[in-house]
């Protein structure tokens, strides 16, 4: 059984969203998610709020990250790693914002785990990119 498309969209669009809202050009990021980050964000561990280390770069990274793991997905390429870093990511969301998890944290989760255990699917570049070397492999055999 492989995944169908719909899991890679789903899961790709409100980490896209969010992405969008963090860029004011390119690569250079808005002022509110800097402040985000410097000023707002705080983990809430063991019951005590810690801010980011290295806030800016930490902004950086989530402002790339939140762009270029959802097209991989929806183009399905590289699509467990894809998932795979957007579940890390629910996870650190989920310190910043420990309200969130029935709403989204835990649909995303289960959104992310469904495409690291299943695969992109058939209609997916990866699934492709298989065929595509296994038609190598066996030119090369034979």
């Amino acid at each position: 059984m492989t995944a169908p498309p719909m899991l890679r969209i789903a899961l790709a669009v409100p980490f896209f969203r969010s992405g969008l809202t963090r860029w004011d050009g390119f690569l250079s990021l808005s002022p509110s998610t800097l402040y985000l980050f410097e000023e707002e964000f705080q983990l809430h561990i063991f019951g005590g709020l810690y801010g980011f280390p290295a806030p800016v770069l930490i902004a950086h990274l989530v402002g790339i990250a939140e762009i270029t793991f959802p097209i991989l997905l929806v183009l399905g390429l590289a699509t467990r790693f894809s998932a795979l870093c957007l579940l890390m990511m629910t996870a650190v969301i989920q310190l910043v914002v420990p309200d969130g998890w029935a709403t989204f944290h835990l649909p995303w989760a289960a959104l992310a785990i469904a495409l690291i255990a299943l695969g992109p699917g058939k209609i997916s570049l990866d699934h492709l990119l298989d065929r595509f070397n296994h038609a190598g492999k066996a030119r090369g055999a034979g």
